[in-house]
């Protein structure tokens, strides 16, 4: 009877770490998103500004100008995939029948 009593508290305790753990990965997922809304908002600030440069004729380095406006516009394409990716999935798990 004592294994018994032992092997549910041990399962319980591991329960108790498994919410634990689950809760702190949320806490770091959302961090992530909000780092990487950050990040690509940040190259979409630096494009509009390299474009507004060239556009004035204030631009130093053509190069490192078209390298920041590709690198907003590629990033700004991967978060939109990330974000139908991330829909489709929902709508797939809304559909399944329980």
């Amino acid at each position: 009877m004592q294994n018994t009593i032992d092997t549910i508290s041990s399962l319980t305790n591991k329960s108790n770490t498994t919410v634990a753990k689950t809760d702190a990965t949320n806490g770091n997922f959302s961090k992530i998103l909000q780092d990487s809304i950050e990040e690509i908002n940040d190259s979409q600030v630096k494009g509009d500004k390299s474009m507004a440069d060239l556009a004035t004729g204030e631009v130093k380095d053509l190069h490192q100008a078209a390298i920041a406006i590709n690198k907003a516009e590629t990033s700004m394409k991967m978060m939109l995939e990330i974000r139908n990716k991330a829909l489709s999935a929902y709508k797939e798990i809304a559909r399944t029948q329980i």
